[in-house]
């Protein structure tokens, strides 16, 4: 049996997971019914072919055994290893019909995956009105990024007709025999590796604190959670750019900031002078190159201009953080802070786990990602995917999470929420439609 270590940000990612906080991203996808019995199709699908899949059959294993010191670093670390006792039908479950397919959503994603199996599931959720079902993925972040979270959901849809990607090379086998005196060396070089990151860590939260962020964005955990969607015309999306100026996702930023604005005013709380600092995630991936497993990520910190009354003016001081982060690079600034995971040994990550996860709270107060889709459509026994609303892992201490794909001509929000602290998040949701109305009125014919 082969076994594939965890790279240093996925292993933290591991390590940060509460039972309150538990580290998965999620994707809601819908799809159009023929039947009533769609979904019952649907999910013997799901089984029948993540069965065939690798990557699927990989459950993640702590490393402690001395053969680990052959490479010392590695010890305390976990790695990847085919599931021998793999059952799909522990990870594809049907259940029974839903009338609304986000309640459902929420209830599911506040649940930790099993660590013993390998960290994913797939739900079916039928239509009670036979005409639609969805599928909520689960995958913990430790085994995928949102990259590889779509590849991976992607191979147990209907097949398409894509390139298909290059094996990784095998890494050579390092180091000699193991060396049990090298534990009290790895131990001390866990604790100082750990340490130096939780400095520079207080030092990038420290450097952001000059500007007011709101507490309906932070939430001491209740363990529970909601998720909500919303649909934009992607032709609106691209009127904004083009008459205003910068990217696509320049414009899908400065929607939630305005968005927040709209929800902050509406609810009490007031948006005057705020200005929350948003983590961005940059994927550090190289296009047309094998996908390893894992992630593969730096980030962007941005403040967004909650409290601009002009949402032009929101869209502008958006567009100039953006490309001040992009001149800088996604190895470099305040984003790239979870760059230094790869400077902490392993076991320094399992010692240090629960401090960097409370530390995410210090660093932003809102995480806002984009997870692209490919532009052909995507089926499921035959039937199409109509929408679909990717969700975030809450990090400890945040209420809220923005994730955002192109599918279709369509953008798909997916918001995230502690159900307790955020119980109006459908309104934050109706909310992102009106701030493209709103733009667009600006921008003129």
């Amino acid at each position: 049996m082969t076994s594939d270590l965890l790279a240093p940000l996925d292993l933290a990612f591991w390590n940060i997971e509460s039972a309150e906080h538990p580290m998965h991203l999620g994707a809601l996808g819908i799809f159009s019914a023929r039947s009533p019995a769609a979904g019952a199709h649907a999910a013997d699908l799901l089984a029948a072919r993540a069965a065939a899949v690798p990557g699927l059959r990989m459950r993640i294993r702590d490393v402690w055994e001395p053969l680990a010191l052959r490479r010392p670093l590695s010890f305390g670390g976990a790695a990847r290893e085919p599931d021998p006792g793999f059952d799909p039908l522990h990870h594809v479950r049907l259940h029974a019909p839903a009338d609304d397919f986000h309640a459902a959503a929420g209830r599911l994603m506040e649940r930790p995956l099993e660590r013993g199996r390998p960290p994913w599931e797939a739900h079916v959720l039928p239509g009670r009105d036979g005409a639609s079902f969805a599928v909520l993925f689960k995958f913990h972040h430790a085994l995928a990024d949102g990259l590889r979270a779509l590849t991976l959901a992607a191979a147990i849809l209907d097949p398409v007709d894509t390139p298909a990607p290059r094996p990784r090379p095998a890494e050579p086998r390092r180091g000699g025999p193991p060396d049990l005196r090298r534990l009290p060396e790895l131990l001390r070089g866990a604790l100082s590796g750990a340490g130096r990151a939780l400095d520079i860590g207080a030092g990038v939260a420290l450097s952001t604190l000059d500007a007011r962020s709101s507490p309906a964005l932070t939430a001491e955990p209740s363990g529970t959670r909601r998720t909500a969607g919303a649909i934009v015309d992607l032709d609106d999306v691209h009127r904004i750019r083009k008459t205003e100026g910068g990217t696509v996702n320049d414009v899908l930023i400065a929607v939630v900031a305005g968005a927040l604005r709209r929800w902050l005013d509406e609810r009490g709380d007031g948006s005057e002078g705020l200005a929350p600092r948003a983590l961005i995630p940059v994927s550090r991936r190289r296009p047309r190159t094998a996908q390893p497993p894992g992630n593969r990520l730096s980030g962007y910190l941005i403040r967004l201009p909650v409290g601009d009354p002009d949402p032009l003016g929101r869209l502008g001081a958006v567009r100039a953080a953006m490309d001040r982060n992009k001149d800088a690079g996604p190895d470099r600034g305040p984003g790239a802070v979870a760059l230094l995971a790869d400077h902490v040994p392993a076991l320094g990550h399992r010692l240090g786990g629960p401090l960097f996860g409370q530390a995410a709270r210090l660093w932003f107060d809102i995480l806002v990602t984009s997870v692209p889709l490919p532009g052909i459509g995507l089926k499921l026994g035959g039937h199409p995917l109509t929408a679909v609303h990717p969700f975030a892992p809450l990090a400890r201490g945040h209420a809220l999470a923005v994730a955002v794909s192109t599918y279709r001509g369509r953008v798909h929000y997916g918001l995230i929420a502690d159900a307790e602290a955020v119980p109006d998040l459908d309104r934050l949701a109706r909310a992102l439609p009106e701030e493209v109305e709103t733009l667009l009125t600006a921008c003129g014919p």
